[in-house]
């Protein structure tokens, strides 16, 4: 199926409109990075209060820091809803998640036992990572005015020696002005 060919809600099924709607959604935000932090909160909050059988012998791994276990879970849960639904927090929403499972380790039975912990570094990593996507009109034209750019570039120092870059046409070899609007805006040092 081609992705870009556009979808028709009368000529398809519910199910593939709705599959279309999602994936168009997904595509708009960090969704891996969000769904990761979200899953690594919750073994950080079961570890610390669960209680596990094995034939009669009853392993309860509570510490006395289950409440502490408990706000990096829930924090670690609200980091990965808020990376589905605020974009623009993507960075902060990172650090924190990054931050937090850090913190898991010796705070919260060694994260999860490294699978909250891991689940919830990839996911702040991820949401570090993440970068709006430009938009398709503006692709073609991006990617000419990015060649031009380059061919400058390489012809600007085409004439240098070890491919030292010359000065732009807008700058002058010495600057007159020392205030910060010499040159529009570039300025020398001395």
């Amino acid at each position: 199926m081609n992705p870009q060919a556009p979808v028709h809600a009368a000529d398809d099924h519910w199910l593939t409109v709705l599959r279309h709607r999602f994936s168009a959604w997904r595509g708009a935000r960090p969704f891996w990075a969000g769904l990761l932090t979200l899953l690594g909160g919750v073994p950080i909050i079961y570890f610390p209060f669960a209680d596990i059988r094995l034939a009669n012998v009853t392993l309860a791994m509570a510490t006395t820091s289950g409440s502490v276990s408990l706000i990096i879970g829930v924090l670690l849960i609200t980091l990965g809803f808020a990376l589905w639904f605020q974009q623009g927090i993507r960075v902060f929403a990172g650090v924190a998640a990054i931050l937090l499972s850090l913190v898991s380790i010796p705070k919260s039975n060694l994260g999860g036992f490294f699978i909250g912990f891991l689940t919830a570094m990839i996911g702040g990593a991820l949401a570090l990572a993440w970068a709006p996507a430009a938009p398709a009109d503006e692709d073609a034209t991006a990617g000419d005015e990015q060649v031009e750019d380059t061919d400058k570039a390489r012809a600007a120092m085409a004439g240098n020696p070890f491919g030292i870059p010359a000065p732009r046409e807008t700058e002058t070899a010495y600057a007159t002005e020392t205030t910060a609007h010499a040159d529009g805006g570039r300025n020398s040092a001395g």
